[in-house]
């Protein structure tokens, strides 16, 4: 295991990404990350300072003209903009409706991969997100994609957003995600794909240890 330097997970919107990876992190003793994070504070940015998310030019500057700062608490990478360190306000509405877009801007996704590789420096990781295995780090011997059926994925997302007090329909939170898979599948710059060599687990039918022993048995094979 010495030689364990990042696990990729991969995989569409309501997975299972985030609570596999954080379940294999702290099993491993790993830092966790979220990749998806990062995208959402640049999205939270451009928000606060009432730039408009489908105004490319007006994102990015708004991307480079913040502070931003890497640090590690409880187990976890996390970041501040300007001082300040968003947590829930990065799962906000307004947020979660704009990040596909701003998330499709090609330098956006530079600089968001480029600070996420620095993150190699804090330890093992396991990072979740989208193009992890493809791109942010291809060369990792341990990746997965993780997946679902649609309406699985739906229903999770359902109850998730219900247990954090939203009021959105069921039929609304499928609509989004079908339209948050589109724009990820087909986007110019780096597209969700499943990575050269990734192991796919499709956890529709599976409990959340089954995977996380899944994943963690592969990493230790």
């Amino acid at each position: 295991m010495d030689n364990v330097k990042t696990i990729a997970i991969d995989g569409p919107s309501a997975s299972g990404k985030s609570t596999v990876s954080k379940g294999v992190a702290k099993e491993l003793g790993f830092t966790y990350v979220d990749s998806g994070a990062l995208y959402r504070g640049v999205t939270w940015q451009a928000l606060r300072k009432g730039v408009d998310t489908k105004d490319p030019e007006a994102v990015i500057d708004s991307m480079y003209d913040a502070d931003w700062d890497f640090f590690v608490q409880d187990g976890a990478t996390v970041f501040s903009i300007d001082g300040d360190v968003p947590v829930q306000e990065l799962r906000e509405k307004d947020v979660r409706e704009s990040v596909a877009n701003v998330a499709a801007i090609p330098e956006v996704r530079k600089f968001v991969v480029e600070n996420l590789q620095s993150l190699a420096n804090f330890g093992s990781l396991v990072m979740e997100g989208r193009d992890i295995g493809t791109v942010v780090f291809p060369d990792s011997p341990y990746k997965f994609y993780l997946d679902a059926d649609p309406e699985e994925r739906a229903m999770r997302r359902y109850r998730e957003l219900v247990s954090a007090g939203e009021d959105e329909k069921a039929h609304e939170v499928m609509e989004s995600l079908k339209k948050r898979d589109k724009i990820d599948s087909t986007r110019k710059t780096d597209p969700l794909v499943v990575a050269p060599g990734a192991l796919v687990i499709d956890s529709t039918s599976m409990t959340l240890e089954d995977v996380i022993r899944t994943v963690i048995d592969a990493v230790m094979r």
